[in-house]
């Protein structure tokens, strides 16, 4: 299977990569000659094949360059949130060894100067002020030929940190021939059918790991990739309309807020040529999946996975609607569903989800959690809970500390959360656990409504919603109105911070 750079050689007029945003393509041959120009300019500052750079820059065409760059060099590099702290990036660029970081304007590191001088590695801007030195202007210094040392390199990633440090993962870099394509693209490239015809759009970040990952392999399978700067629900359905796209990456959020759309707009588009609409990175509320498919088709392939990539499961829209809910059959590995001894449970029951894998995997500088991901039969966890059913398909309850234990009931946030997303003036929603001196903990539910100035009469209603929904049990005790969550650009909810806000709130209160 061809490389992108071979794809670059055969035809390198065709239009490789689109940035809505700023109004920039890329052909082929464009953005494989500014590749080449990373990669030499990485080897001219002395960085060798192991080392590692990172790379804090968001949906831009820099980034892509970058990428491939250090890919064609033999390097490790990380993707950095560009919403990351100072004092993150500073961890991250610390564990991971980094020798250098490529911060641009729109990165949320970049607004405090005096914290970024003091980053302890070199530091390139991209938009930045004449205080660091300019990355595009260097590159531009560079010849565009391919680095005579040539080899495979990695991406090195962390977890978006949730509930704590981010977490690095890296495995051991590709020996052999940079001529011979990524294993993990030609799986996504085969699985999905990307080719040299297709168009695929991903409005989310591509530091993440599967818009990193999706982008890369449309790439080398000679697709057009279209990557606008941000996701906005009406922008992104043009864009389907506009650019005729064949394949698409999204998660569960952006559904919810595309089905939120007016008819009007909802209808004025074709949607024609879509063929497959993945998604992942977070559950997708049964509701919103089946008005998904109601809408776009058959056409919505879900994946489940982490960035340690020790397991991972699919499954078709088909499968989907005859098990819906799943996220799919294991896919090159087993799964087994353990219960707090870790004895193995039938199908049907809840308990945490384990992988059984010969895929290789460690923490970075980290043997503890690695210990605490793996049990003594060498299996590992993401540290979600679910079941499986009698046909082998997957479900995921929730994540294992996220788990509301009240009164002695296990609550699961995920099933709470799902149904209040139902209620027409819910926009988004976050169900924890906070501390309570009769039954241990009780579900909070912390609502962003549709209408920011909605009165205090809305929690009333929900309340009394939830109730006839879920029952008095499951029902939140408490609700909160809020402005807005704390997401995740990938759509995952920084629970962790909202656990500590109300649970020291009511500590304030107590007294």
């Amino acid at each position: 299977m061809a490389t992108f750079a071979e794809q670059a050689a055969q035809a390198s007029d065709r239009i490789a990569a689109e940035f809505p945003a700023c109004g920039i393509s890329l052909t082929r041959g464009e953005l494989d000659a500014a590749a080449n120009r990373n990669a030499q300019a990485f080897r001219s500052l002395g960085l060798l094949r192991g080392d590692c750079v990172a790379l804090s820059i968001g949906n831009r065409p820099e980034f892509l360059a970058a990428m491939l760059g250090a890919q064609r060099s033999g390097l490790y590099y990380v993707p950095l949130s560009t919403k990351l702290s100072v004092q993150d990036m500073r961890h991250i660029l610390e564990d991971s060894g980094a020798r250098l970081v490529i911060v641009s304007g729109d990165s949320f590191a970049a607004g405090d100067d005096a914290d970024l001088r003091a980053v302890p590695v070199p530091l390139y801007g991209i938009g930045l002020n004449g205080e660091f030195t300019d990355w595009t202007a260097f590159t531009d210094t560079m010849p565009s030929t391919p680095l005579a040392d040539r080899s495979p390199g990695a991406v090195m990633l962390y977890s978006s940190g949730t509930t704590g440090r981010p977490k690095g993962v890296r495995k051991v870099l590709r020996e052999g021939s940079i001529d011979v394509a990524d294993p993990a693209n030609v799986a996504l490239i085969q699985g999905y059918g990307l080719n040299g015809d297709a168009t695929f759009y991903s409005p989310c970040p591509l530091y993440h790991a599967a818009p990193h990952r999706f982008v890369d392999a449309a790439l080398s399978a000679g697709a057009k990739v279209i990557i606008p700067d941000r996701f906005d629900a009406e922008i992104a359905l043009g864009h389907l309309d506009r650019f005729a796209v064949t394949h698409s990456l999204w998660v569960p959020t952006m559904f919810h807020r595309l089905l939120r759309l007016p008819d009007t707009v909802r209808n004025g588009h074709d949607l024609s040529h879509h063929r497959h609409a993945v998604h992942g990175a977070a559950p997708c509320p049964i509701h919103v999946k089946r008005a998904m498919i109601d809408w776009w088709g058959p056409i919505l392939d879900e994946y489940y996975s982490g960035s340690e990539g020790v397991g991972s499961a699919a499954i078709t829209s088909a499968e989907w609607l005859e098990h819906p809910g799943s996220v799919g059959r294991p896919t090159g590995c087993r799964v087994h569903i353990l219960d707090d001894e870790g004895r193995e449970l039938a199908a049907g029951e809840t308990g945490d989800i384990y992988f059984e894998s010969d895929t290789p995997f460690a923490y970075w500088n980290d043997a503890e959690k690695t210990r605490k991901a793996t049990n003594e039969r060498g299996w590992r966890t993401f540290g979600d809970v679910g079941h499986v059913d009698a046909d082998g398909y997957l479900y995921l309850t929730d994540r294992r500390h996220f788990t509301i234990i009240s009164g002695g009931v296990n609550i699961y946030p995920q099933e709470i959360e799902a149904a209040l997303l139902e209620h027409e003036a819910v926009r988004d929603v976050a169900v924890i656990g906070i501390p309570d001196d009769e039954f241990g903990q009780i579900a909070l539910a912390a609502i962003e409504p549709v209408d920011k100035d909605a009165a205090a009469e809305l929690v009333a209603s929900i309340g009394a919603y939830a109730r006839s929904k879920l029952g008095p049990v499951k029902a939140p005790k408490r609700i909160e109105l809020v402005k807005a969550l704390p997401r995740h650009d990938t759509g995952k909810l920084y629970k962790a911070e909202l656990i500590e806000r109300f649970s020291r709130r009511e500590m304030i209160d107590d007294d």
